[in-house]
C-alpha cells in the first residue's frame, strides 16, 4: 500500500474531470492534483461513440481530449484503472482498490452516469444485450455489426434514437420499442417528437410506442433471439441496445454519508458553487445534482459538464462563481441535426417556425407568455438566435414568434 497526497484529487476522468484542471491550469492555479480514472484509457469524447466511432469512421486515436504529454507538461497526474473505493470524509483521503491511499485538501467528484440496467431477470444480462455508454461498451458492440441482420432498441431517448440512426445507416433492420407514449417523451414536445417520427420511419424503422417489453429471450445457443412485447408480439433480434435512461454513479458519495437527490436518477446534491454537503467535497457533470429554474435536477451533457467544471475552477481560484447555466444540446440522426437550448419543464405554449427546407424548422417553448427553450431541426440559425435570447433573458412574445413573417434574428442582434 502506498500513501500519497494532493492539494485537489479529482475521482473521474470524463470531460467534467479534464475540463476542470485545464481550467485552473489557465487560470495560473498550479496546485496539486491527482486525477483518478477508472477506465483504462484517457479523458475521451463521449458524443462520437454512438455515431462516428461506432460506424467505424473514427479511429480510438481521435477521441482522445489530450495527448499524452499535455498532462506531464501541465504537471496533473493521472492516473487509469484507478478505482476507488472509499471516501474517508473525517481524515480527508480517497481509498483505491488495491489498498493505495490518497490525501486530499479539496476533493471533486466527476464520476458521471451510467445506463439504466434492463432487468437481468428478464434477460438482460443475455449475450447480445448491449448498453452504450463508454469506450469498452462500443468496442464489445461493433465486432457484432458485420453479422447482425435484426436489431430491436429499446428506448426511444436520444441515445435509442441516435443507435437507432446508425445501425440503419448500416444496414440493419432495426425495430425501436418505447414503452412511453411517444418518443422524446420526457425531454421534447409532440412537435419535435413528430418529425424525428417520421425521419425514422422514412429510412426504414419500425417504431412501437406506448409499448413494454416484457422479456427478451435466448435462442439455442444462449444468444438473444426475440423481443417479447405486452401486446403479445414477439420481435426477433440478433442484437438488442438498451438505452432507458440513466442513473447518477453516486454510491461513493451515498456511501460515505454526502447529501443526494432521491429523484432525476439520482445525484450528489450540490449548491450553486457545487459544494456538496461536506465544504470539502464538490461534484460536477453527470453526477451533480442542483437547482435550476425551480427545479431539482441532472444535465446529463457535454455542455452542462464543461461549463460546470469552468465556474468551479473559478471558485477553487478564489472567485466564487455560481452556476447558472442556460443549457444546451445536440443530438445527430442521419442526416438531420437536432439542437436544444434552454429547459422546456413546465412550458404551456409550444410554436413551430418553418424552416427554409422541407422538413426543417424549430419549436419555441413558453411559460406564461415567457420564452425558455427551443429546439431547432436542421435549422442552425433559429438555433442561435434562439439561444441568443435566452442568454440575454430577451422578452420575446409568442405572437411575433407566431408570425412567419416576424424577423426573430434581429431582436437577437439588437
Amino acid at each position: 500500500m502506498t500513501r500519497t497526497q494532493a492539494d485537489l484529487v479529482i475521482i473521474g476522468a470524463g470531460q467534467a474531470a479534464l475540463t476542470l484542471a485545464e481550467s485552473l491550469r489557465r487560470a495560473g492555479d498550479m496546485r496539486s492534483i491527482i486525477m483518478l480514472g477508472e477506465e483504462p484509457f484517457p479523458p475521451y469524447q463521449r458524443p462520437p461513440l454512438s455515431k462516428a466511432y461506432l460506424s467505424g469512421t473514427m479511429a480510438r486515436e481521435r477521441l482522445w481530449l489530450k495527448p499524452d504529454d499535455w498532462y506531464v507538461a501541465n504537471d496533473i497526474a493521472l492516473h487509469t484503472n484507478a478505482r476507488v473505493v472509499q471516501i474517508a470524509r473525517e481524515d480527508a483521503y480517497v481509498m483505491l482498490e488495491g489498498g493505495d491511499r490518497i490525501d486530499y485538501a479539496d476533493l471533486v467528484i466527476a464520476t458521471g452516469s451510467r445506463p439504466r440496467p434492463f432487468p437481468s431477470e428478464r434477460g438482460g444480462s443475455l449475450p447480445g444485450v448491449h448498453i452504450i455508454r463508454g469506450m469498452a461498451d462500443i468496442d464489445l458492440l461493433a465486432p457484432a455489426l458485420d453479422t447482425i441482420k435484426r436489431v430491436v432498441v429499446i428506448g426511444g431517448g436520444y441515445i435509442g434514437l441516435e443507435s437507432a440512426a446508425i445501425l440503419r445507416k448500416l444496414g440493419a433492420d432495426v425495430a425501436l420499442v418505447e414503452a412511453g407514449p411517444r418518443i422524446l417523451g420526457r425531454v421534447a414536445c409532440e412537435m419535435t417528437a413528430d418529425m424525428i417520427r417520421a425521419l425514422h420511419l422514412s429510412q426504414g424503422v419500425e417504431l412501437h410506442e406506448c409499448v413494454g417489453v416484457t422479456e427478451l429471450r435466448p435462442g439455442p445457443d444462449g444468444h438473444v433471439a426475440s423481443v417479447q412485447l405486452d401486446t403479445g408480439t414477439s420481435l426477433g433480434a440478433d442484437l438488442v441496445i438498451v438505452g432507458i435512461g440513466g442513473l447518477a454513479n453516486a454510491d461513493l458519495a451515498q456511501a460515505c454519508g454526502l447529501a443526494c437527490a432521491t429523484t432525476a436518477g439520482g445525484g450528489i446534491s450540490v449548491d450553486a458553487l457545487c459544494r456538496s454537503s461536506d465544504p470539502r467535497i464538490f461534484a460536477i457533470g453527470d453526477v451533480a445534482s442542483f437547482e435550476l429554474g425551480g427545479q431539482t435536477l441532472r444535465l446529463e451533457s457535454v455542455q452542462n459538464a464543461c461549463d460546470q467544471a469552468r465556474a468551479l475552477a473559478q471558485t477553487l481560484a478564489g472567485t466564487d462563481t455560481p452556476y447558472a447555466p442556460v443549457p444546451w444540446f445536440w443530438s445527430d440522426q442521419y442526416d438531420m441535426k437536432l439542437q436544444i437550448a434552454g429547459l422546456n419543464i413546465g412550458a404551456d405554449q409550444t410554436i413551430f417556425r418553418p424552416g427554409k427546407r422541407a422538413g426543417t424548422g424549430s419549436v419555441w417553448y413558453f411559460l406564461k407568455g415567457r420564452f425558455i427553450a427551443i429546439d431547432a431541426l436542421s435549422d442552425p440559425r433559429a438555433y442561435m438566435t434562439g439561444k441568443r435570447l435566452l442568454e440575454r433573458g430577451a422578452d420575446i412574445s409568442a405572437a411575433d414568434v407566431a408570425d412567419p413573417e416576424h424577423d426573430i434574428a434581429a431582436l437577437a442582434s439588437a
